[in-house]
């Protein structure tokens, strides 16, 4: 006979991943969680406070919280690439801090 029950995540990660500004964390955040997770055997909470952008993983498994970091640290490295290629704030910022320091 199946029982209905609630799934049960025992593993879970937290990463902190900085930024310059709050602003490049809001806009990492934006453009990362409309991209819902496929699975309903992992969890995932983004957010940002200041200048970090917070993200907790839950997951039924250790190889679907493996499979759906390494999806998501695929994810922030495009985030991170265009940042750097099209946010001209983002690229003076870091022209201003390599010539003082």
């Amino acid at each position: 006979m199946a029982t209905d029950s609630p799934l049960t995540y025992p593993c879970s990660l937290t990463l902190d991943v900085p930024f310059p500004d709050a602003r490049l964390a809001n806009v990492a955040l934006q453009a990362l969680r409309v991209d819902k997770e496929l699975s309903a055997l992992v969890q995932r909470e983004l957010s940002a406070v200041d200048s970090t952008l917070k993200v907790q993983y839950k997951a039924t498994t250790n190889r679907m919280l493996r499979v759906a970091v390494n999806s998501f640290f695929d994810s922030l490295a495009l985030v991170l690439e265009v940042m750097e290629q099209l946010d001209v704030d983002a690229i003076e910022a870091r022209k201003t801090q390599e010539k003082t320091g």
